[in-house]
C-alpha cells in the first residue's frame, strides 16, 4: 500500500505521554539535588589526601583567593551568597547603571559594540600618520595620541591629524610632560575651532589630579569649567585616569576608590567655575586598567558605574546625566618583557573582560609595549584583537552577559562596598589633592602592592614564561625605544614581572650563564615530578639546571650550587648522605625540592609549591657570584 492508500487510524496524531514535552524543562531534574554539605564533604576529602590537615570551617576558606584589598572570592557560589542583588542591579541604560550605560536597541536590533581606540605616541610624524592610516583602515573607530616630549609634537598635531575625517574619527589626546595637559588640549582645541561636524565622544583629556599623582606636584583645577566651555559638542573635557594608580600597584578596591575622588574633586571645580551639575557630568570620561584577571575586571567595570550613579544621586545629577563613559585600557601592570607573544593572551582576556564589563571605549596595548615603539605587526594585533572579539566572537550581541552570575553579582557588591569605603576615607582626608600631597594613597598602594608582589613572589600569582615556563633560550624581538612618558616624583610605576625579569636579566649578562645541578635520587619515575618542578622554578631566575644521577654530573655542570630532587621516601633514606656527599664534591650550597617539614641534614634551604621563590633565586644569585 503506498502512502496515498494509507487511512489515519484512530490516536494516529496523539504524543505518547513519555515523549509530551514539559512545561518547565529542568536540565538537572533526573540527577538527585546536590548541597553545600555533600560539596564540602568532597572537598574536605581531597585536601585531606593533599595533605591539609588543619582545615577551616567552613572549608570554602581553604580555597578563597584575594583578588583586591579587602576582597577574595571563593570557590563555590550558589543563589545564597547573591542574595537579592541580581533584582537590585537594574537593566541596562538605566541607573544604577550596573548592567551597563547603553540601553538595549528597539526592534530586536543588536548593540554596535564598544569604540575601539588605538593609542598612538611615536614622535615620528611620518610612522605616526601611516600607522593611523592603517589603524582607521582596519577597524579602529577613534584615536588617542599622547602628545609632547619624547611623544607627538605639540606643534605637529595638526599634520599627524591631516588625512583623519574628524567627522568620523573621534580623537582623545594626553599630555606628556610637565604642563603638558594643558598643552595638547590647548592644540586640539585650536585644530578643531570653529568645527561643527565632530564625531562625538573626542577628549581634550585634562587630568590635573592625574599629573600631580604620576608627578608630585600639586595642580591647579580652577581653569577647567572654562576649558569646558570651548569644548566641541559631544566632547569631553577631563579625563579621569584611574591607570596611574593602577600602575603604581594599587588593586581594583583603590583605583575605584581614587577615581571616584577625582571625579568628585572635578565636579566641584566645574560647577564652582559655573556649569550645572549635569553639565559637569557631561565633561567627565573615567579610564581604567583591564587585566587578565577577567572576572575582577569585568565586576570593577561594573561596580564603578554602580559608584558613579550614586555619587551622581547625592550631587542632585539628573539620571541620564549620571552613567558613566568608560575607557579601558589593557593593564600595563600585566605586559611583559620576556616572552612577550604571552601579553597577546593576556590581552585578549583584558578586552574580553573589558567588553563582557560594559566598557564604551577599549584600547588593547601591542603586546611589544614593555620592550620600546611597538611595529606594524603588533598594532595589528592589537586591533584585530578587539575586531575578532566584536566581529567573529559576537561579544557586543549581548548586553551585560555576566548579569545574574551569582558570582559575579556578588563580587561587583564586594568590590563597590570596598572601593565607596577607600573613597569616604579619602574625602575624610581632604579630598584626592590633600590625600596624594599627606602620603595616605601613596602608603595604601604601597600596601597594596606589598601583597601583591608577596603572591608574585611565591608565585601564587603565576606569570607565564616568567615565573612559570620560562624560555631560556627565546631570542626577544627588537624594537626601537621609546622615551619615558611619564613623570617622576609621584607615584612609583611597577609591573607583576620585573623583579624576575630584572634576574633573568642578570643572569644573560653573565660571562657564562649561571647553572644549579640537580642531584636525582632513584629511578626517572620517582624523581621526574620534583626534578622538573625545581627546574621550572630555578629558570625563573635565568638559571640553568642541568640534571644528573646523585653526584656524578655535579663537576661537568661547572656550578657549586645544587638540588635534591627525590621523594619523600628516598629522602629519608639517601637526602642527608647526598648532602655530604655533595659538599664533599665542591657544592657550597645545596638545596632540596620538598617542604621544609621534612627536616633534612646538611642543606640551606628548600623549594617547594608555595616557597619564596625570589628569594631563592635572589639567594642561589649571591651565592654564584651573579653580578647585580
Amino acid at each position: 500500500m503506498n502512502a496515498t492508500e494509507q487511512t489515519a487510524t484512530p490516536g494516529d496524531d496523539e504524543v505518547p505521554a513519555e515523549h509530551e514535552v514539559p512545561d518547565e524543562l529542568s536540565l538537572a531534574g533526573a540527577f538527585p539535588e546536590a548541597t553545600r554539605e555533600q560539596w564540602r564533604e568532597l572537598v574536605t576529602g581531597v585536601l585531606r589526601k593533599a595533605g591539609r590537615e588543619r582545615l577551616p570551617d567552613p572549608v570554602e576558606d581553604a580555597l578563597r583567593r584575594t583578588v583586591a584589598t579587602g576582597v577574595s572570592v571563593a570557590p563555590l557560589y550558589t543563589a545564597d551568597d547573591a542574595g537579592d542583588l541580581p533584582a537590585a542591579v537594574g537593566v541596562p541604560g538605566l541607573p544604577p547603571f550596573v548592567r551597563g550605560a547603553r540601553p538595549g536597541l528597539p526592534d530586536g536590533d543588536v548593540p554596535a559594540g564598544w569604540d575601539l581606540r588605538q593609542r598612538h605616541a611615536h614622535p615620528d610624524v611620518a610612522v605616526t600618520r601611516e600607522a593611523i592610516a592603517a589603524d582607521l583602515d582596519n577597524g579602529v573607530t577613534s584615536l588617542w595620541l599622547q602628545v609632547g616630549e619624547g611623544a607627538v609634537p605639540v606643534a605637529a598635531l595638526g599634520d599627524v591629524l591631516a588625512d583623519v575625517y574628524l567627522d568620523l574619527a573621534p580623537v582623545s589626546v594626553s599630555g606628556v610632560g610637565a604642563g603638558g595637559g594643558l598643552g595638547a588640549a590647548e592644540a586640539l582645541l585650536s585644530l578643531v575651532e570653529g568645527r561643527t561636524d565632530l564625531a562625538p565622544g573626542g577628549s581634550l583629556g585634562l587630568d590635573p589630579l592625574g599629573e600631580q599623582a604620576a608627578s608630585g606636584e600639586e595642580q591647579d583645577l580652577t581653569g577647567l569649567a572654562d576649558v569646558a566651555r570651548r569644548a566641541p559638542a559631544g566632547w569631553r573635557t577631563v579625563v579621569v585616569d584611574a591607570t596611574v594608580f593602577a600602575d603604581a600597584g594599587a588593586s581594583a578596591v583603590e583605583e575605584l576608590g581614587c577615581s571616584l575622588a577625582a571625579g568628585v574633586a572635578y565636579l566641584r571645580a566645574l560647577t564652582d567655575g559655573g556649569l550645572s551639575v549635569d553639565e559637569a557630568f557631561a565633561q567627565l570620561e573615567f579610564r581604567y586598567a583591564a587585566s587578565a584577571d577577567q572576572f575582577t575586571t569585568i565586576a570593577g567595570l561594573r561596580a564603578a558605574r554602580r559608584l558613579w550613579d550614586r555619587v551622581g544621586e547625592a550631587s542632585g545629577a539628573s539620571p541620564d546625566a549620571r552613567a558613566q563613559r568608560q575607557h579601558a585600557v589593557t593593564s600595563s601592570v600585566m605586559t611583559t618583557k620576556r616572552d612577550p607573544w604571552v601579553n597577546m593572551l593576556r590581552t585578549t582576556v583584558a578586552c574580553f573582560a573589558a567588553g563582557v564589563g560594559g566598557a564604551d571605549v577599549v584600547t588593547v596595548q601591542p603586546f611589544d609595549a614593555a620592550l620600546g615603539l611597538p611595529d606594524a605587526f603588533s598594532r595589528r594585533i592589537a586591533r584585530n584583537t578587539q575586531s575578532l572579539l566584536v566581529e567573529e566572537g559576537s561579544l557586543a550581541r549581548v548586553l551585560d552577559p555576566a548579569g545574574g552570575s551569582w558570582y559575579v553579582e556578588s563580587l561587583t557588591e564586594s568590590l563597590a562596598q570596598a572601593a565607596w569605603a577607600w573613597f569616604t576615607e579619602v574625602e575624610r582626608a581632604g579630598g584626592l589633592a590633600a590625600a596624594l600631597s599627606s602620603g595616605l594613597v601613596r602608603d595604601r598602594l604601597a600596601t597594596a602592592w606589598d601583597e601583591r608582589a608577596q603572591r608574585l613572589a611565591t608565585r601564587r600569582d603565576a606569570i607565564t614564561g616568567v615565573s612559570e615556563f620560562p624560555n631560556l633560550a627565546e631570542k626577544l624581538p627588537q624594537r626601537q625605544p621609546a622615551a619615558d612618558l611619564h613623570p617622576t616624583g609621584g607615584l612609583p610605576r611597577v609591573r607583576a614581572a620585573q623583579a624576575f625579569e630584572e634576574l633573568r636579566d642578570r643572569a644573560d649578562a653573565a660571562p657564562d650563564r649561571p647553572r644549579v645541578y640537580l642531584a636525582t635520587i632513584g629511578p626517572i619515575a620517582r624523581h621526574t615530578a620534583r626534578a622538573t618542578f625545581a627546574g621550572n622554578l630555578f629558570q625563573a631566575g635565568g638559571l640553568e639546571a642541568p640534571a644528573g644521577d646523585g653526584i656524578s654530573g655535579l663537576a661537568d655542570a661547572g656550578t657549586t650550587v645544587a638540588c635534591i630532587c627525590g621523594t619523600d621516601g628516598d629522602y629519608v633514606d639517601s637526602a642527608a648522605a647526598l648532602a655530604a656527599e655533595l659538599r664533599t664534591a665542591g657544592a657550597t650550597q645545596v638545596w632540596l625540592a620538598g617542604k621544609p617539614s621534612l627536616g633534612v641534614d646538611g642543606v640551606d634551604g628548600y623549594v617547594y609549591a608555595g616557597c619564596d621563590a625570589l628569594d631563592v633565586l635572589q639567594r642561589v644569585h649571591e651565592q654564584l657570584g651573579v653580578p647585580a
